[in-house]
C-alpha cells in the first residue's frame, strides 16, 4: 500500500514539474515572438513615416459612439417607477490632406452629436422623445503655397454651427490670409492677421461680424492603436474683445480590436455673444463662463 502511494506521489509530481516547464517554454516563446513582432512594428512604422513623406492624399476617420438605454416597470424603490430613459452620442472627426512638393489643401470635419430622454410612463405630458443635448459642426479648408519646408503663405476658410437646433442660429463663417507654420509633419499653425468674422444669427443686436485676427493651431497623429486630434481656433476682433472666441476641441481613441476601441473626447470653448444671447442681456452685461462637453464610449475607426 505505501510502495502504492509513493509510486503515485511521484507520478504527480512529474506531471506538475512538466506542466510547469512547459508553461515557462511558453512564456519564454511568447517573450521572443513578441519582441519580433514589436521590431517588425517598428520597422513597418519607419516605412509608413516614409509613406506619409510622400506628396499625395492623406485621408482618416476616426469616431466615437456611447450610449445607454433602459426601461423600469413597477420599480418602486425610485421615485418613479415606471420609466424609460436612455442616452446616445456620436463623434466623427475625418481629414483629407492634399501634400504636394510646393503647395497643401488641408481639409478636416469634426461633429460630436448626443441625445438624451426620460419617458416617465406615469406622466402623459411629459416628453418621450429622445432631445438633443450635445450639437458640434465644424468644417475648414486650408490652402497654402509653400515658401519653405516650414513656412507658406495660406487662405483658411472655417465654418461652425449647430444642425439639430437652431441650424446657422448662429453660424460662424472665417475667411482669411497669412501665414501657415508646419515645425512638425503633423503639426500644423496658422497664423491669419487679415481674417473676417462672419457671423449668421436673428438676434443682430448681440451677434456681430468683425475683422480681426485668426489663429489655429491643429496636431493629430496615429501612433500603433492610438489616434488622437487637438485642435484651438480663436479669433480676435480688431473691433470690440467681446466680439472674440475661441474654442478648443480634444479627440482620443484607443482600438482594442480591430476597428473596434474606446474613445474620449472633449472640448472647452469661451463666446461673450453666445453667453449674452442665450442670458438675454447686452453684449457687455454678459456673464461669459466656461463652455464644456466630453464624450466617452465605444469607438470605431474607419
Amino acid at each position: 500500500m505505501n510502495k502504492k502511494l509513493l509510486i503515485s506521489g511521484f507520478l504527480m509530481f512529474v506531471i506538475t514539474f512538466g506542466f510547469s516547464q512547459t508553461k515557462e517554454e511558453l512564456q519564454a516563446q511568447k517573450a521572443e515572438i513578441q519582441a519580433e513582432a514589436d521590431k517588425l512594428q517598428s520597422e513597418a512604422d519607419a516605412i509608413q513615416s516614409q509613406i506619409d513623406a510622400l506628396p499625395g492624399w492623406r485621408k482618416g476617420a476616426f469616431g466615437i459612439i456611447g450610449g445607454s438605454l433602459s426601461n423600469f416597470n413597477n420599480w418602486y424603490a425610485q421615485g418613479t417607477p415606471n420609466n424609460s430613459s436612455g442616452n446616445i452620442g456620436i463623434n466623427f472627426n475625418a481629414f483629407a490632406n492634399l501634400i504636394e512638393d510646393k503647395y497643401f489643401w488641408r481639409n478636416s470635419l469634426t461633429t460630436n452629436l448626443a441625445w438624451v430622454k426620460f419617458d416617465d410612463k406615469d406622466d402623459d405630458t411629459d416628453n418621450e422623445d429622445f432631445e438633443p443635448t450635445t450639437d458640434v459642426f465644424n468644417i475648414s479648408s486650408l490652402y497654402g503655397y509653400k515658401l519653405s519646408d516650414k513656412w507658406a503663405v495660406s487662405a483658411l476658410g472655417e465654418y461652425r454651427t449647430t444642425i439639430l437646433n437652431n441650424f446657422n442660429d448662429p453660424g460662424y463663417l472665417d475667411v482669411g490670409l497669412g501665414g501657415t507654420w508646419t515645425p512638425l509633419d503633423n503639426l500644423i499653425v496658422v497664423i491669419h492677421p487679415l481674417n473676417y468674422n462672419f457671423v449668421f444669427a436673428d438676434n443682430d443686436a448681440v451677434f456681430e461680424s468683425s475683422a480681426g485676427a485668426k489663429i489655429v493651431a491643429d496636431y493629430t497623429r496615429q501612433i500603433g492603436k492610438i489616434s488622437f486630434k487637438t485642435n484651438f481656433s480663436t479669433f480676435q476682433s480688431y473691433k470690440n474683445s467681446d466680439l472674440s472666441n475661441w474654442t478648443w476641441t480634444n479627440n482620443f481613441s484607443y482600438t482594442l480590436w480591430k476597428a473596434l476601441g474606446v474613445g474620449f473626447d472633449f472640448a472647452l470653448r469661451s463666446n461673450q455673444q453666445e453667453a449674452a444671447n442665450f442670458q438675454g442681456v447686452d453684449l457687455e452685461d454678459a456673464d461669459n463662463d466656461l463652455q464644456s462637453y466630453y464624450t466617452i464610449g465605444l469607438s470605431y475607426k474607419f
